[in-house]
């Protein structure tokens, strides 16, 4: 058995670092303090091929690994979860649904600004009432001619309402037992998009409600077949689960290092802190957490590349890294102390931002209900 990252993934994780720390560490703070997102750092992750990583070459992307994605939003996280949200929902929520199931027109007309970082997609299925409960979607769409009416409203939505969004990508109900996926421009008439949240974290994150009054877009609009969006979705997700494991294995790296350096430095009762068994204890359970979250995250995305089932390792993955990654940011911020409680401190930003990993695509919850479906068990 093979743990080493190749010469590829290697040079990949070296360029988006040295990004992300000369890009966004330094401006982080005050992004998530003024609630600011930085549309001209996407656009330069666009350049340097992020949005592109797995896409085909066709549309101006790499064509790597999955891995080669997962290494990209470990790297943000590190620094900054708001970016990192930004490329992983971009890529799985955005670009994914259209580059899998999309026709040859939708691929045409959308992929080759998305893939290269000039715009930006959001994936429209949470709303109001239909959460971890998906299949409780409202949003209907009408076929009337050869167009969709759709009526409904979406909340949460990343990506949605920034000054490069080009798309929102819905599912609808087109049936009294079907849920379809259909593609609606930015600017069409009829769809609003609310004023920004105000959240506790991902502040620099772009995130919005939606609503769709009698909004009209072409039957051609539809993302592959009718009926079959609940499917779609539902492979969306598997991939989602495994970047948002991505995610909390950046943070865990970040709290690691953070805590390390911070506990040789600061002293108490004349020694560093570290020296104390109560603070490098906690290091080390974070050293524990950070190598066993990276190893299920990547056993996952190698598991996906084979071409078979992997839904039962994602959940796994998304699971325990979202859930270490929640202590190891509570616990890194015991290690700094009062220092930790100030907003100034890269610990402070990454505990409030990591709340949400363990909510965003699909909750706890939900992974431990797909886990024990998974064991055979007939959980209701």
């Amino acid at each position: 058995m093979d743990f080493a990252f190749n010469d590829e993934h290697q040079a990949l994780r070296a360029m988006v670092r040295e990004f992300a720390e000369s890009r966004i560490a330094p401006n982080a703070e005050a992004w998530d303090r003024d609630h600011h997102f930085p549309v001209d750092v996407v656009r330069e992750m666009g350049e340097l091929g992020l949005f592109g990583i797995t896409a085909d070459e066709r549309w101006g992307g790499a064509g790597a690994d999955f891995t080669n994605l997962c290494i990209a939003i470990e790297e943000l996280a590190r620094v900054d979860q708001s970016m990192a949200i930004t490329l992983e929902a971009g890529v799985s929520l955005g670009i994914n649904p259209i580059h899998e199931f999309g026709s040859e027109e939708l691929k045409e007309r959308w992929l080759p600004d998305l893939v290269a970082g000039r715009a930006l997609a959001g994936f429209g299925l949470t709303e109001p009432g239909a959460g971890s409960d998906a299949a409780a979607t409202a949003t209907r769409a009408v076929l009337d001619g050869d167009e969709w009416v759709i009526n409904g409203a979406k909340a949460f939505i990343t990506n949605s309402g920034t000054d490069i969004t080009s798309l929102v990508t819905i599912t609808a109900r087109t049936g009294p037992d079907e849920i379809s996926c259909i593609v609606v421009p930015a600017g069409t008439p009829g769809f609003t998009v609310e004023p920004a949240y105000r959240k506790m974290g991902w502040r620099a994150s772009d995130t919005h409600g939606l609503v769709f009054e009698d909004c009209r877009v072409p039957a051609t609009n539809l993302v592959g077949e009718r009926g079959r969006g609940f499917q779609q979705f539902l492979s969306t997700l598997d991939d989602g689960r495994i970047a948002i494991g991505a995610m909390a294995v950046g943070v865990l790296q970040c709290c690691l290092e953070q805590s390390v350096a911070y506990a040789k430095e600061r002293e108490s009762m004349g020694k560093p802190i570290g020296s104390y068994q109560a603070v490098a204890f906690k290091c080390a359970d974070m050293e524990v957490m950070t190598e066993a979250a990276r190893l299920l995250v990547y056993k996952a995305a190698w598991l996906k590349e084979q071409g078979g089932p992997f839904k039962q390792e994602a959940a796994v993955a998304k699971l325990y890294a979202s859930e270490a990654a929640i202590t190891a940011t509570r616990e890194a911020t015991q290690v700094f102390g009062g220092a930790g409680f100030m907003d100034e401190t890269l610990v402070s930003r990454q505990y409030r931002d990591a709340k949400v990993l363990e909510i965003g695509e699909g909750t706890s919850e939900v992974q431990r209900l797909v886990i024990s479906r998974g064991l055979g068990l007939p959980v209701s």
